[in-house]
């Protein structure tokens, strides 16, 4: 168990009325797979010299806005970047799927959740074609009140627009929101938003997360028995 902020009571006056989850790599343990996919895309098939680590600190807000930090603004016509976006997310599927579950814990952290009219929402950089397989082969569509995916902002994290339009949809404040992240520049964009934010260790280690100021908790899972004083 990784221990909770020093400050975390004081950080949680009021009980949340609303969770918003990130997705990959916070609801499911996926994103070793996502790099695969974008090294092997990015080296293979475009000829890039890219190292894994490299496009593992890049992998954060949309597919296009990957692609331009490594490539440059219009190197690719919009209709490469999608067929591009399109055949990497195949890729990732194809690999993940037999792997394809919640992180441990997150069923019962869901129910819940929605037992105790705390609602919910998924701010994802995705596309509504990865949100979508992993919702509807795990079932859990209907705790979800809002989906904000990558076809639903203009800015992509870290940006605040994810999970400010997330909130707005379930019509709660940003302070009565807390935020489950597991990359730093998501957990950037819940402090630009002005959330508090709960980090999944899956991918990164809690000092890549030393510049922020908004994190109550840092956890492995949703077994962390921390979670229960949010309720």
């Amino acid at each position: 168990m990784i221990k909770k902020s020093d400050n975390f009571g004081g950080m949680i006056n009021d009980k949340p009325k609303a969770f918003l989850f990130d997705l990959n790599g916070t609801m499911i343990n996926d994103m070793a797979f996502h790099n695969h996919a974008w090294h092997t895309i990015l080296t293979q098939d475009l000829g890039a010299s890219i190292s894994f680590d490299a496009v593992k600190k890049q992998m954060y807000g949309k597919n296009q806005d990957l692609l331009e930090r490594f490539f440059g603004v219009g190197h690719f016509s919009q209709e490469q970047i999608d067929q591009i976006s399109i055949e990497k997310e195949h890729r990732y599927q194809a690999a993940y799927q037999k792997h394809l579950a919640l992180i441990d814990g997150l069923d019962n952290f869901l129910e819940k959740a929605k037992q105790s009219g705390i609602q919910m929402a998924i701010g994802s950089a995705a596309i509504p074609f990865n949100i979508n397989f992993v919702l509807d082969n795990l079932h859990i569509r209907s705790y979800f009140n809002a989906i904000v995916s990558a076809e639903d902002v203009v800015n992509s994290k870290p940006d605040p627009e994810t999970f400010s339009k997330g909130a707005e949809i379930l019509g709660v404040a940003a302070s009565q929101c807390i935020v489950f992240e597991d990359a730093p520049k998501g957990v950037e964009a819940a402090q630009n938003a002005g959330m508090k934010c709960v980090v999944l260790t899956t991918m990164h280690t809690k000092e890549e997360f030393s510049a922020y100021h908004n994190i109550i908790a840092f956890i492995e899972d949703y077994t962390d028995p921390v979670l229960q004083e949010l309720f």
